[in-house]
């Protein structure tokens, strides 16, 4: 791609005395930091020239996080952590330049953009950095201007970051890495919890970078979107060591099933494609891209004798049946009214203010018991508003909710643990003890059980989740992806019969990914119900038999998962995507059995990834879902705020 077919222009481009030579060497980097014993990254080794996006991937925990901060000098210069081997960018030492000089050169998005937002307007924050380099006025404003507009921003310039919903923080992250110029833009998980427009912003925006000259370094899970401006690939594995490194043929495309045992995200083209080849299906390529996937399968006979797949993940089983035993336990001593009448979750007419902005306008909502509903939407739709309001963290001004029958703004914690389990969107922000055993632990010992069920349940929960190793680790030391392992379970350990969750995938790989949400369906089939924040589409189409759709404040559609994808228009209304399995398989002519497919367990050999009674139905064709009308399963009268300090159960 070239500059001026981009839309780059000559002064983007960066002055690289070293033109042809990298920008970024890493060699044999180990990382450890304190308080901790191994050392992660172990040994990593990778390379990025200009012009060039090299996507980092690899196992949670595996280090791509640590290492993208070794490459502005913060490790070892700024956070405890011991480091050896060499990092280089445009040719100086990262390891002992200082922080300020080595950020002329590389630009870095931080997985959590709260760690790196400082100033009182979007216009002053992406100003901030070009202010730094002591660039002219003119060039600043620019610059500035440029940047917001790229991540349709420009129109909220003058608002304080903190109005912003998560994925709109990340984009001014984004925005203010991009005004740099910088030679090398570091950006990690940068579209985690961006809707799927925002995402195509992004990528859009970084094509831009490197058709400039520049060079990206991109840790990222959703290779969906990135993989056709992707041109080289550098895989970790679990011990943090260079595993591959290559083209995006030598890496993704011909080791793939190596990648899908280790873990590692893949697109979803390519994870249909696998099972599809495991069941008999010949492929002379492999696809990466929905457009390869059609096209190959067009190209293809389907087997003569399909097989049934192989089972590539552990169950759950085992660990949904010691939670559901713990939420058993739970409600023992519990007052359960009418069980059968009480919907697990209702919202009345609910409106919501953020400062003085209105997030939520009237919204009105009721989930069953057992039912396991999505919840999606665009970045600022009021999605985290809405589960944070039934989960009691916000009060509403007006309107009123319900969770078992109580208020939950009005109820105890102790009282309210017992009935839902909640998930933050920003893992850190639920953490409260300096261990993760007592991270663990604190709901437990909130609801006075003996210290030896407090062991048994938080040990069980460390192994479920991989932290066995990490019980006397300060939350803020593990990973991303541990930080958000460890919040899933301080919701599931306490066996509350309602969870809700605001992306519980984020910063996971995919096996533990998968893992995770094979228990919450579990769980879920046993009678625990789920509500899920979330911009995977894909997960969704997997897992939800029922999708909620928010935009502009208000719900605007609510109705079988199904039915919504059977409505483009309406997704992108909404400011979202067809899953990118349904983008693959629309208009298959050779198959057309496979054109109605939804969900990867729906192709040949795969298991049921949704329990038989809460199977999703399809539409039939050209039948668009309810919308602007919350789902009612049994009518219900209006609410009311009760006179005393909580809702009697």
């Amino acid at each position: 791609m070239t500059a001026a077919a981009s839309g780059a222009t000559a002064a983007d481009a960066p002055d690289h005395a070293l033109a042809g030579t990298a920008v970024l060497r890493a060699v044999d980097v180990a990382v450890r930091h304190e308080g901790t014993d191994a050392a992660t990254p172990a040994s990593a080794t990778l390379e990025v020239l200009p012009g060039e996006l090299v996507l980092l991937l690899g196992p949670s925990g595996s280090g791509k996080s640590t290492l993208a901060l070794t490459t502005n000098g913060l490790i070892p210069q700024a956070v405890p952590a011991t480091m050896t081997g060499t990092v280089h960018v445009g040719g100086l030492d990262a390891a002992t330049t200082p922080v300020p000089q080595l950020s002329a050169h590389v630009g870095m998005v931080f997985q959590d953009p709260d760690a790196q937002l400082v100033t009182g307007t979007l216009f002053d924050e992406v100003a901030f950095g070009p202010e730094n380099l002591k660039l002219p006025v003119d060039e600043v404003l620019s610059r500035t201007e440029r940047a917001l507009r790229q991540m349709g921003l420009w129109g909220r310039r003058s608002e304080n970051p903190d109005r912003l919903s998560g994925g709109g923080k990340q984009r001014l992250a984004i925005a203010c890495a991009l005004a740099l110029g910088s030679e090398l833009l570091v950006l990690d998980e940068p579209t985690a919890n961006l809707d799927p427009a925002g995402i195509e912003d992004v990528y859009s925006a970084l094509a831009d970078v490197v058709a400039a000259g520049r060079a990206v370094l991109l840790v990222e899970h959703n290779l969906d979107a990135v993989i056709a401006i992707t041109d080289k690939v550098v895989v970790l594995d679990a011990e943090g060591r260079t595993y591959a490194a290559g083209s995006v043929d030598e890496v993704l495309r011909a080791r793939a099933g190596e990648l899908h045992e280790m873990g590692v995200w893949l697109p979803v083209s390519t994870i249909a494609a696998l099972r599809l080849r495991d069941a008999g299906w010949v492929f002379d390529r492999l696809p990466l891209t929905p457009v390869e996937l059609r096209d190959a399968l067009d190209a293809a006979p389907a087997a003569s004798h399909p097989v049934e797949l192989r089972t590539i993940a552990r169950s759950s089983h085992d660990s949904a049946e010691f939670l559901r035993t713990s939420r058993d336990s739970a409600q023992m001593g519990t007052p359960q009214a009418g069980p059968a009448a009480l919907p697990a979750i209702e919202v009345h007419n609910l409106t919501l203010k953020r400062g003085r902005t209105e997030v939520l306008h009237d919204v009105s909502l009721r989930v069953d018991a057992g039912e396991f509903v999505a919840v999606v939407g665009a970045n600022g739709a009021g999605k985290t508003s809405l589960i944070q309001a039934i989960a009691g963290v916000v009060d509403p001004p007006r309107g009123a909710i319900r969770v078992q029958g109580v208020d939950p703004a009005r109820t105890d914690l102790r009282r309210l643990s017992r009935r839902i389990g909640f998930v933050f969107q920003n893992p850190e922000h639920q953490f409260i003890a300096h261990t993760v055993f007592d991270e663990l632990a604190h709901g437990l010992r909130l609801q006075k059980l003996p210290e030896d069920e407090v062991r048994e349940r938080a040990l069980e929960v460390l192994r479920r989740f991989g932290l066995e190793g990490k019980a006397g680790v300060h939350p803020f030391l593990l990973s991303g992806g541990q930080k958000r392992r460890l919040s899933v379970g301080t919701a599931l350990v306490a066996g509350a019969p309602i969870l809700a969750l605001d992306e519980p995938t984020f910063g996971q790989d995919r096996a533990r990914a998968d893992e995770l949400l094979r228990l919450l369906q579990d769980l879920n089939a046993e009678g625990t119900t789920i509500l899920v924040v979330t911009h995977d589409m894909q997960l969704v189409a997997e897992y939800a038999s029922r999708t909620v759709v928010v935009s502009g404040g208000r719900i605007t559609a609510d109705a079988p998962t199904a039915d919504i994808f059977a409505d483009e228009a309406l997704l992108r209304g909404a400011g979202l995507r067809l899953p990118p399995l349904v983008t693959a398989l629309h208009g298959v002519t050779r198959h057309p059995s496979l054109a109605t497919a939804t969900r990867l367990a729906d192709l040949p050999g795969g298991p049921p990834t949704t329990p038989p009674h809460h199977a999703p139905t399809a539409a039939p064709p050209h039948q668009a879902p309810t919308t602007a009308a919350p789902h009612q399963a049994t009518p219900t009268p209006p609410l009311s705020r009760p006179a005393g300090p909580e809702a009697t159960p």
